[in-house]
This record gives structure tokens, sequence and C-alpha cells, in this order.
């Protein structure tokens, strides 16, 4: 499909529908949510209602064949409230893993039990990162371990910064099955609503997207039935020997499995980084020293031409890599991690940028940019820091192996 910057009517709709509901709904409580450090159940809930948050809405947005649904969606849920915005998206990041690599019975008995219903909305959780293992996957420590006379799977380890962990009805999990092999020895497994051996600490307290739950999770000898393993063991058993073989997937095909998703990643720093450039501008229109509105001294001016700049630089570079990924071009320069590199360090910016504007009131939290500061730096550190993404983007386009 070609690439447009155009977009058609269907992605308008799109964009105003979530628009829509995150001015009336979600910026009104955004300051509340922050402060109980808690879960937006209602919140949830009408966005079920609604049909904002379920598996519907990203199949929806995914068979967009310009891949521009999902960019544009996450950038209006997070202009809304980086926190409650995580809350409504957070569960995706498990329904991405059993989609990517569950077989089809495995996505329709397992993802709808992510999301619940209207009625009683549910969350997931993907538990990957480790205390020893957050950028250097290979180093993971859960254990998976298969015992032939039950067929069942045995778990044990500890995950760390779960979204969602420990309060979702699915987890899914990773795990190393041959630790010799590294990163190619692990796999996914989904841990059902109420399994023994699984439990997690209270909610972390963060410095931003405190709507959001995070928590570390824990495997005590965690016993799974042998559907628990996304894509099944003889899928499984056929990839440990390829790679005991020695044999390897290209280092593009590998590269891409993690480049796929930091797009949208990338949109949700976005959305922050022009809510605070938004208000930091309506701001300046108003506020008045030496006689005149600030906006008419150039520091003020200059600061917020800069602002703009960086966040379009940072959306075109968002939506290139996801209509690359969407439509299957090779990412030969690291494209979707300049995409979340850019727009997380643009989100950072921006947002202190935006409170310096407001001079001591933007300290207050009586004004929203304080907070849009504390949520925009997770965007520097989660889904590969940014010198992770430097690492990805100079491995490709160097074809040397930086360490």
């Amino acid at each position: 499909m070609e690439f447009w910057l155009d977009l058609n009517d269907e992605q308008r709709e799109l964009r105003d529908w979530v628009h829509g509901f995150a001015a009336s709904v979600i910026r009104p409580a955004a300051a509340e949510w922050d402060e109980r450090e808690a879960t937006p159940w209602p919140i949830l809930q009408e966005a079920a209602k609604i049909g904002l948050y379920g598996f519907e809405f990203l199949a929806n947005t995914w068979s967009d064949g310009t891949g521009l649904s999902l960019p544009i969606a996450n950038e209006e849920l997070f202009w809304g409230d980086g926190g409650i915005g995580m809350a409504l998206s957070g569960t995706s990041l498990a329904v991405a893993s059993i989609y990517g690599s569950g077989t089809p019975e495995q996505m329709a008995e397992w993802i709808p039990q992510c999301f619940g219903d209207a009625t009683d909305p549910k969350v997931g959780a993907f538990c990957s990162t480790e205390p020893e293992a957050g950028s250097d996957v290979a180093a993971m420590r859960t254990r998976a371990v298969f015992q032939e006379a039950t067929g069942e799977w045995v778990l044990t380890g500890q995950k760390a910064y779960a979204t969602n962990g420990g309060i979702a009805n699915v987890h899914v999990v990773t795990a190393s099955v041959d630790p010799s092999l590294g990163s190619r020895g692990q796999a996914a497994f989904v841990v059902p609503p109420g399994t023994a051996g699984l439990a997690s600490t209270r909610k972390l307290k963060k410095l931003g997207l405190r709507a959001s739950h995070t928590a570390d999770v824990f495997l005590d000898g965690v016993r799974l039935p042998g559907s628990c393993l996304l894509g099944g063991k003889e899928a499984l058993d056929q990839r440990l020997a390829r790679a005991r073989e020695g044999q390897r997937r290209s280092g593009q095909a590998a590269m891409r499995t993690f480049e796929l998703s930091r797009p949208a990643v990338g949109a949700q720093a976005l959305g922050i980084a022009r809510a605070a450039y938004e208000y930091a501008l309506e701001y300046a229109k108003t506020r008045v020293q030496f006689g005149r509105p600030i906006i008419e001294h150039q520091a003020v001016a200059f600061a917020l031409a800069d602002m703009r700049t960086e966040i379009d630089a940072a959306r075109l570079l968002v939506w290139r890599a996801a209509w690359m990924g969407r439509n299957d071009r090779p990412f030969t320069a690291g494209e979707g991690s300049m995409s979340k590199l850019k727009a997380g360090e643009v989100a950072v910016a921006v947002t202190e940028k935006a409170v310096q504007i407001l001079g001591g009131a933007g300290y207050l939290r009586e004004h929203p940019v304080e907070r849009m500061f504390r949520d925009a730096k997770i965007y520097t550190i989660f889904e590969g820091t940014s010198e992770i993404q430097r690492l990805v983007i100079a491995r490709a386009v160097s074809g040397v192996q930086i360490h």
C-alpha cells in the first residue's frame, strides 16, 4: 500500500472519536487517578461500553493497511492522559504476544479473557523484564521445565515492572526452556486466572504513569498444562532443534520482532508531548509579563516553535515506521527504533520546556504540565532505553556488532 500523509475518512473519524473520549472522559479524571495511584476501572468500563477497550478495537486498528490507525489512536489517548492511557493500552502487550505466538485455538481462548467485557472489564499482563534481565534479554533466569509424566510445564522465577502484574486476569510470561541457547531458547506461556504459585508485590510507586498498575511478579513452581505454551510444544521443539544445529534466522527478521511495536509506543509519547505543547501555547497567549503576553517575547515564541517542529518530526518518523511495519518493508536502518527514540526524547524535552514556559506555575499540580513531565520520562527507559534504540540503529546502519 502506498504511503500518504493525508488521512482517509475512516482514520479521521477514528482520530476524532478517540479524541472526544480523551477530552470528555479521560482528561477530567486525570489528576484524580494520578493522585490516587490506582487503576481507573470506571474509565476502562466506559471505554469498553463504547468499543474503545477490547480486542475488536485492536483488531480494527490493526486491519488498517496503512498501519497508521493504531498510532493515531494511541496519540489521542495519551493526549488525554499518560497514566490512564497506559491503563487502557497495557493489556495490548499480553494480547500482542498471544496473537504473535499463539495458535488460533489459543487466541480464541485467551484473548477475550484478557479484556473481559463492558460489565466486568479485565486486564492482561505481559511479564518479560527481570531484575537482572531488562535490555539483556539473553540473561533471563525464569525457567520453564517440561514434565513428561504429567505433560505439564513448571515455571519458576521473578519478573519485574510488569504492567498489570498481579491484577491481571491473564498473565503471559516469558521463560527460558534451554538456557544454553540464550534468547533463542525462550518461550512464552499463558498463566490462566487463579493459577497457584503466581504472586505479586504491592503496586510499585512510580514517578509517572501512576494510574497504570506496575508490580513485580513471582512464579513459585507454577504448574501449567501443555496447552498453555504459546504455539505448542511441537513448534517449540522444532525451533530449539534448529537453534542447536546452529541455524539462524536472519538478523533482520529477529530485529523486526522488536521493531514492530515501537512506533505504537512512540505515538504514546507523542500524545503526551502534544498535550504539553498545546497547554504551554495557550498559557503563553494569556500570561502577561512586562506589559505583554509572554508569547510576544522571542525566547518563549522560539521555544514553542522548536517544540512544535520536534513533535511534527517525531510523528513523521512514527508514521513511517508504522507504515513500513504493516507493509512488510525491511527496517534496514532501524526505523522502528528511530521512531521510538525520537518520540521518547522529544516527549521529555517538550514537557520540560512546557514546565519552564509556565515558570513557577508549571511546578504546581494545579497545572497538568508537571504530570505530563513526570509521565514522559519513562519513554526514554521502557520498551527499550534510548541507549538500546541507538544500539539497534547503529548496528543496522553499520553492519557491525557494536557492544
